[in-house]
Parts: C-alpha cells; sequence; structure tokens
C-alpha cells in the first residue's frame, strides 16, 4: 500500500495562516477598510477574517466598539441639512437610515450598541425603526400611547451580562421620553423585543415636589415655564436612563426596573450646551463649555449613598480646536463612551477631541450641530451584509484597476474582484 505523504506543504500552510491570524489581528478597528483590503487578497484571507473565530477574538483584542460614522438630532424648527450618515473612516457613508422608500420623513433619535433608532411615517402612521446598518438587520416597532410635541429615546442592549461588543442580532429595549405642550408634565415608557410591548407610560407632574419647586423656580426667573425635553443623546448607565429639560438643564433620571422618573440638579454650569455622557468608572459624566474651556464632571455617591458633583477635568480648547472668526466659542455637542471621545462644534467644522491623547481630528464641516449621535460597531466582513461587501468591493475597485493601468494588467485585476465577489456570494 503507498502511504499518503502530506509533504511540507500542509505544514507550511497552517504556519502561515497562524502567521496572518496573527497579523490582521492587530489591524485597528477604526479603519475597516484594511479587514475588507485583505479579504479582497485571495480565498484563504477570505476565510480568515470571516471565520467567526477570528471575528470573536478580534473583538475581544481591541475592547470598545470603534466610532465609524455619526447622524444627527436637531432642534425643534431648526433648519436641517440634506440627510447624511456621515463616516468618521475612509470607508464610504452608511445608507441613511430608510432611505430605501419603506418609509417617509425618518428622524434619527440615538445610536448605541451597534443599532441606529428612528422614527418616520410608514403607511400613513408614525412608527420607530432599529436597525443594524453592518449586517442589515430591521425592526419596526409601534408608536408608544404618549401624546408628544417634543422627544428624545434610547436604544440599548437588554443581553444580561453582554460587554456590548457583538449585539448583533439580541434583545434590545427602547426607551421614549417626552413632553407635550398641552401639558407641562413629562412623559416615559419602554419597549421590549422580548415582549415586543410598551410599558405602561409614567410620568413626573408637579406631584412631584422636586419637579414642582423647579417649576416655581422657572417661572421666577423667567416669567413662564417650558418643560420640554431637550432632543439631544441620552446616557444609559445599567437600567437608568438619563436626559434633560429645556429649563437649566434639569436632569431627569428614569428608572427602569421600578418604571419611575426622578429629578437630579446639574452641576453649576452656564446655559451653552452640554451633554450627559457615561464615565470610565460607570458614573453619569457632565460636559459644558465656557469661554474657550471645556468642563468635564462626574456624579460621585459616596459610602452614605449620597451623591454630588465632581468637577474631574478642564480642557482649553483655544490653542488645539480651529475656529475661524477669532471670536468664535466652540461648544460641546456630544460624546462617545468607550472611546473617550468628545465631540466640538466650531465655526471651521465638527470636530472629535480624544481625552486620552488630545488628539483632535475633523470629521465634518461646518453646520448647525445640536446633538451628534455617535454610531459605534465592529465592521468587519463576516458579519457585513452582502450588498454592503459588493458596494465596499466596488469602491474600491477604483483604486484596485489604477494600480493595474499603471503595471499593465488592469483586466486581471478586475478578473480577480470579480472573483473574489463570487467566493464571498459562495462562501
Amino acid at each position: 500500500f503507498r502511504r499518503r505523504h502530506h509533504g511540507p506543504t500542509a505544514g507550511a500552510d497552517g504556519r502561515a495562516r497562524r502567521r496572518f491570524f496573527k497579523v490582521v489581528l492587530l489591524l485597528p478597528p477604526s479603519e475597516p477598510e484594511h479587514l475588507f483590503r485583505a479579504a479582497l487578497v485571495c480565498k484563504s484571507w477570505l476565510r480568515v477574517v470571516c471565520d467567526p473565530s477570528f471575528r470573536r477574538r478580534y473583538r475581544a483584542f481591541h475592547g470598545a466598539p470603534p466610532l465609524l460614522g455619526l447622524l444627527q438630532q436637531f432642534q425643534v424648527l431648526q433648519e436641517r441639512p440634506a440627510p447624511r450618515f456621515t463616516s468618521t473612516t475612509s470607508m464610504p457613508d452608511f445608507p441613511y437610515p430608510d432611505s430605501d422608500g419603506q418609509g417617509k420623513h425618518p428622524v434619527p433619535l440615538d445610536c448605541r450598541h451597534g443599532r441606529v433608532l428612528i422614527h418616520m411615517v410608514q403607511d400613513e402612521r408614525l412608527v420607530f425603526v432599529v436597525s443594524d446598518p453592518v449586517t442589515g438587520d430591521r425592526h419596526v416597532l409601534p408608536a408608544p400611547g404618549i401624546v408628544w410635541l417634543i422627544c428624545t429615546a434610547a436604544v440599548f442592549c437588554a443581553a444580561d451580562g453582554c460587554q456590548h461588543l457583538d449585539c448583533q442580532g439580541g434583545p434590545f429595549r427602547v426607551a421614549f421620553l417626552a413632553t407635550d405642550d398641552d401639558d407641562r408634565i413629562v412623559k416615559a415608557s419602554v419597549y421590549s423585543s422580548v415582549t415586543g410591548a410598551w410599558s405602561a407610560p409614567v410620568s413626573l407632574d408637579d406631584g412631584c415636589e422636586c419637579y414642582a419647586q423647579h417649576m416655581r423656580d422657572d417661572i421666577a426667573e423667567n416669567l413662564h415655564h417650558l418643560p420640554y425635553v431637550m432632543p439631544r443623546r441620552v446616557a444609559v448607565i445599567g437600567d437608568e436612563v438619563y436626559f434633560t429639560l429645556w429649563s437649566a438643564h434639569k436632569i431627569v433620571k428614569y428608572d427602569l426596573p421600578n418604571n419611575c422618573l426622578s429629578m437630579i440638579n446639574p452641576p453649576p454650569h452656564t446655559r451653552s450646551p452640554i451633554a450627559l455622557m457615561v464615565m470610565e468608572d460607570s458614573s453619569l459624566g457632565f460636559a459644558c463649555t465656557e469661554s474657550s474651556s471645556l468642563y468635564m464632571w462626574s456624579r460621585k455617591v459616596n459610602s452614605e449613598a449620597a451623591a454630588e458633583w465632581v468637577k474631574c477635568r478642564s480642557i482649553e480648547l483655544e490653542t488645539i480646536v480651529p475656529v475661524v472668526d477669532p471670536d468664535y466659542q466652540p461648544f460641546v455637542v456630544g460624546s462617545a463612551e468607550g472611546v473617550g471621545v468628545i465631540f466640538i462644534n466650531t465655526d471651521a467644522g465638527l470636530f472629535t477631541l480624544e481625552l486620552k491623547s488630545g488628539r483632535v481630528r475633523k470629521v465634518d464641516e461646518p453646520a448647525q450641530y445640536f446633538s451628534v449621535l455617535p454610531y459605534m460597531s465592529f465592521y468587519t466582513p463576516g458579519i457585513a451584509a452582502r450588498p454592503c461587501f459588493l458596494y465596499i468591493v466596488l469602491h474600491f475597485r477604483y483604486g484596485f484597476c489604477m494600480f493595474a493601468y499603471l503595471v499593465g494588467c488592469e483586466q486581471l485585476v478586475v478578473v480577480k474582484v470579480i472573483y473574489v465577489c463570487y467566493i464571498y456570494i459562495h462562501i
């Protein structure tokens, strides 16, 4: 009998595969283009980066999901530019949520844990849509039974013990917070994808002494009271959702397990724009600007369960964030938790400020920004929806063909790209 001889080729291929695995693991998730380019090299590399075990190790190795893009929330009656899902990487922009004609007037409300939340009109009724731009997953929710004029909302993972590295396809919740023009009541409700229903609405009115005092203080200062919820990104910490009111940036906490609302006084600040955020120690954070300085506060709880605001950082923006008009004062419009990024708006554009490194980067052109919704997720070939993958292939085709033209083999490269598309479709 002839003994089957595997020879050195199989072992060499295995070692090469392991070396490639270790190298590609180091590619930064904030630039997913690198993974997609690696996937286009050959079938073997494509299988490596699409393998579920690689995706798990890649997420665990890099930790927090990277910032991939951003949407905007606007104030009521604010003039809105053409809708755009702005990419913060070298990848092309994501399609704007529900720009496929299935609904009208989409309005973004939140981006969190790899999901995007919008409300829009579909079949002549208001609905909420939770989608995953990477996988193409989409859920349509009925509107909550609340009469409202101004609202904000949050979508977040509902899986127990989840580290939010791979939330695709898992259970989620949507917290809806609103006020109406006919009453002075703050209302809230939460939707669960597990039950497929909204909770009974809860309200905060003048029956709450803290809220009643807030109304009296507001009337004494401004001769009127506007209880409007601010349509800006909220902060989610565990089972608690924090949002702000128009008057004096008062903070309201929505306790989901107990289905109740309560008020929290903000730290001392001017009436400039602010942003709520989740700090590294999972405490509630508060960022605001005064003159040309950024101030950050953290709400600490002492041993006696009493909470107080502690100023934890101040950053001078004048020397690091560009402006066109020297008298223009930058202001904060949001944050991206997990990656330590603050969004700063100036008349020169929208900038990200990395808190650890102090690096400032321009991510969009000048506009009337009010509240930025950062989209963060791992974007790898193995989880990207096939239409997205083919779109990226076409996006990179121009670069491949230009290189091929210089070396005189354009047709071969085009054939290779088509071949890799075929491999991905049949993988």
